[in-house]
Parts: structure tokens; C-alpha cells; sequence
């Protein structure tokens, strides 16, 4: 019986070790992911120096129109507009989200897969947000 008392104590601290260890490099791994996460959302996201909640989603709605989106879905309340086109047979979709930001700001965020993969390459969301910029500027200036 003393044996398996031994036995069950070094099986139960090996355990015990083995979890620890897991849950160490999940924490690990956590982290990692939250600070690219942080990354990919500073890439996602401009700020603009309007209030003007639904000229921008209409800005939005024409810039992805002229990238070539087809719009699939648009909520003024909640502040998103979806598009979406296909790119070498598979399926690219983007989320555009609006929202206020203080007194005097909106803040843009893009979200845009292929697939099922997340689109990170921060030069896409560029061109899109200086597209949006550019829109913006002529609109408010009535240029046509």
C-alpha cells in the first residue's frame, strides 16, 4: 500500500509539474498573441476629425465600392458596412466599422479576410485608408 502511495505522489507532482509547464506556455503564447493582435488592430485603424457618423459610412460604402467590393451588408446603427469580391477564386471579405471617439473624432476600423485568413499586410489597409482620406477631403471640399 506504501508503494502505491509513493507511486501516486510522484505520478500526481509529475503531473502537477507537466500542467504548470502547460499553462506557462499558454500564458506564453497569450501575450504573444495580444501584442500582435495590438499590431494587426494599429494597422486596422485611422482616426478622423469629423463627427459626421453617416458621411463617413457613405465614404466608406464608395471606397470599397471603387476597390472593386460589392456591398453585402450595412448597418447605419451599428456603424458597419461589409463587402465583399473575389480575388484569385476565393472570397474577400471586409468589415468597415465606424465609431464615435470623444467630442470632436470617428474612429475607422477595417477587418479583411481571404478566406478564412486575416489580412495583415498593413500596405492593403493603407491604400484603403488613403483612398478613405481622399474621399473624405473631396466630399467635404464638393469636389466632384
Amino acid at each position: 500500500m506504501k508503494k502505491h502511495f509513493r507511486i501516486g505522489i510522484i505520478f500526481g507532482a509529475l503531473a502537477f509539474t507537466l500542467l504548470l509547464t502547460a499553462c506557462v506556455s499558454t500564458q506564453k503564447r497569450l501575450l504573444d498573441s495580444d501584442s500582435s493582435q495590438l499590431q494587426i488592430r494599429s494597422i486596422q485603424t485611422r482616426y478622423f476629425d469629423t463627427v459626421d457618423r453617416e458621411q463617413m459610412l457613405r465614404t466608406v460604402m464608395t471606397t470599397l465600392q471603387d476597390f472593386g467590393f460589392v456591398l453585402e451588408a450595412g448597418e447605419v446603427e451599428l456603424g458597419t458596412v461589409t463587402g465583399v469580391k473575389w480575388i484569385n477564386q476565393r472570397l474577400m471579405r471586409i468589415t468597415v466599422s465606424v465609431r464615435p471617439r470623444g467630442e470632436t473624432q470617428l474612429v475607422v476600423r477595417a477587418n479583411c479576410q481571404i478566406g478564412n485568413e486575416l489580412v495583415n499586410d498593413p500596405v492593403s489597409y493603407q491604400r484603403f485608408f488613403t483612398a478613405l482620406s481622399k474621399s473624405l477631403f473631396l466630399e467635404e471640399h464638393q469636389v466632384e
